[in-house]
């Protein structure tokens, strides 16, 4: 369930979106929170706008359990517009962080206007024809082939057994860094199968090849000496005081063996390993573009399509390396 908190600090109408997505949309308590966010700014804004907070209270304490419909109903197109120039201005919000903005105060009126109780219902949507900032479109980062492995040779230390398979996941099975860390040992199956709750409580089945087998077999065989006591036992991957691993701890320990083998502050992260498995299996695996997205668990064919494009930039970039590329044909000498 999301974090209790921010429904403390909501009022009625933000709770009640906020409860629809949780139960209803069926969206993850991470998901939700983000949206609670980047409702309390908004409202904070326009809390400063009408002139509603008193005068030196810094931004970041005013409240928003206090935004009724009376507020929310004064709410127009220009006023969101005018938000989302403050977004980028003062706040420096890319075009990526003020497009979820954009969607999660689209989603709010949206929900005010169709779903929510007639003592909540707006007769209309203010931000209906509010437009999505211009995303310059990028391709994923990913390590190559030859990264991937001089990232896994090099991984040592009192954990290296269990660093080793979580990278050996990450790396061939396309792993969400939430979806690793959730992951319980029932979910390693008999039949060398493991089963994986992605976005939106949603199970996929990914097979398990040679490589994630033994690298599970060797920290399955060690699991128990790593923690002095083990106190969340149906947990996968643990930390060295038994609990489940958390995600900060992964981000760690992945940033720690990509520094040793010089790619720290280069922009790469556990997610780009997840985007290096997807690459390197349409690369070098020949895998149908509707098989990964099976493996991957994106609900939309058009997220995995990204990885053909990466594959096209570089077919067009070996064309243009070509020492020929430059070569036109010699003009005619003039007739004298």
């Amino acid at each position: 369930m999301a974090n209790h908190n921010i429904y403390e600090q909501a009022s009625v109408p933000i709770r009640n979106f906020l409860g629809y997505l949780e139960t209803t949309q069926n969206k993850s308590p991470s998901t939700v929170e983000e949206y609670f966010l980047d409702l309390r700014t908004f409202f904070r804004f326009i809390k400063v706008q009408r002139g509603l907070v008193p005068n030196g209270m810094d931004f970041e304490d005013i409240p928003v359990d206090d935004v009724d419909m009376n507020l929310i109903r004064s709410v127009t197109l220009t006023d969101a517009y005018e938000f989302f120039r403050y977004a980028r201005v003062q706040r420096h919000n890319q075009a990526a962080a003020r497009a979820r903005k954009v969607s999660s105060l689209k989603a709010f009126f949206q929900y005010l206007t169709v779903k929510a109780p007639d003592s909540l219902r707006l007769p209309e949507n203010p931000v209906r024809e509010l437009d999505l900032p211009h995303k310059r479109k990028s391709l994923p980062k990913y390590l190559t082939l030859e990264q991937a492995l001089d990232l896994l040779n090099h991984v040592d230390g009192i954990h290296k057994e269990r660093d080793y398979c979580i990278l050996t996941l990450l790396l061939n099975c396309g792993l969400r860094l939430s979806e690793l860390v959730a992951l319980n040992g029932k979910d390693i199956r008999s039949d060398h199968t493991m089963r994986v709750v992605g976005k939106g409580n949603k199970e996929r089945t990914i097979y398990l090849n040679a490589a994630c087998l033994d690298a599970l077999d060797r920290y399955l065989a060690v699991r128990q000496k790593e923690a002095a006591v083990i106190i969340d036992r149906e947990a996968l991957f643990l930390s060295g005081r038994g609990r489940r691993i958390s995600p900060k701890t992964v981000q760690a320990m992945v940033y720690a063996n990509l520094k040793k083998i010089g790619l720290d502050g280069q922009g790469y992260s556990v997610h780009k390993l997840r985007h290096t498995a997807a690459t390197l299996m349409y690369q070098h695996g020949n895998v149908d573009i509707r098989v990964l997205k099976e493996i991957l668990g994106h609900e939309n064919l058009a997220t995995t399509e990204i990885y053909t494009h990466i594959v096209d930039e570089q077919l067009q970039k070996a064309v243009a390396s070509n020492p020929l590329a430059q070569v036109k044909p010699r003009k005619e000498k003039e007739p004298e």
